[in-house]
């Protein structure tokens, strides 16, 4: 009886948290998708013309995965960020605090949507670039892990930054001043093996390389980690999420008036 109370639980949730960015979708999948479709016109065309090649594939085609993460990590982060601290701010989550529900099943509705979104917003990306750059997707398997867990992992993230959050000021601070600095330093338009042996190094602390490139060895077979490390790198980073997202809802943190 409690399992189905809580699987009840967690498809409300779930269905109201994609309701609500599906609803205004003008406004989560569209822009993502124009800003791309600017980023390939740009530098696939126009610089890519002159780069030529890079790790033996098409420029084209070689910054695609690096720009269909990067709109999947944008779009995980910013819905589960804003939708709980949204909740948090409405004095929602008291409400959802008091429910039978498990604080699990919370967490895992919020972030399940959020990576929903991710994925979608991948995907239709992921369209677009198919117009710049035709391929066949060296190893699905690797595509899907790499893209599911990178979408699981930045929902939670912004799941940690509403609860530590404020105001909605706050929302903002982390993808400006983090995400967004590490994305570009990920090897989204470059490979590293084209840096000094100092910055290559310094770059291998960037965990989102390592998503990147995972990504890049799906779609085209090459990257500058192994595949193996690329998801053991993820898997890690989502165990610590999870039991430090998981603690803050148990323990209420910053969630009661």
């Amino acid at each position: 009886m409690y399992l189905r109370a809580d699987l009840v639980a967690l498809r409300t949730i779930l269905r109201k948290e994609c309701h609500r960015f599906l609803r205004i979708w003008p406004q989560t999948l569209l822009p993502p998708t124009i800003t791309t479709t600017l980023y390939f016109v740009i530098f696939g065309t126009v610089i890519g013309s002159r780069v030529g090649t890079m790790g033996g594939r098409d420029y084209m085609e070689y910054i695609v995965p690096g720009l269909v993460m990067m709109s999947m990590i944008t779009s995980s982060y910013a819905n589960v960020s804003s939708s709980f601290f949204g909740a948090k701010w409405a004095g929602h989550v008291e409400e959802m605090l008091i429910s039978p529900a498990p604080p699990s099943v919370i967490l895992f509705g919020h972030i399940g949507a959020g990576a929903l979104r991710g994925l979608l917003v991948g995907g239709v990306v992921f369209l677009v670039a198919t117009i710049f750059a035709g391929f066949h997707i060296h190893s699905v398997l690797a595509t899907i892990a790499v893209a599911v867990l990178t979408a699981l992992l930045f929902a939670l993230a912004g799941f940690i930054n509403a609860v530590f959050a404020r105001s909605f000021d706050d929302i903002s601070i982390v993808p400006n001043f983090i995400l967004t600095p590490l994305t570009y330093l990920g090897g989204v338009f470059y490979s590293v093996e084209l840096l000094p042996p100092f910055w290559r190094t310094l770059s291998l602390g960037n965990p989102i390389l390592y998503m990147i490139n995972g990504f890049r060895y799906g779609l085209l077979g090459i990257g500058d980690v192994h595949i193996a490390t690329s998801l053991g790198v993820i898997a890690v980073f989502i165990t610590a999420f999870f039991a430090l997202a998981l603690r803050l809802i148990v323990r209420s943190h910053g969630l009661r008036s």
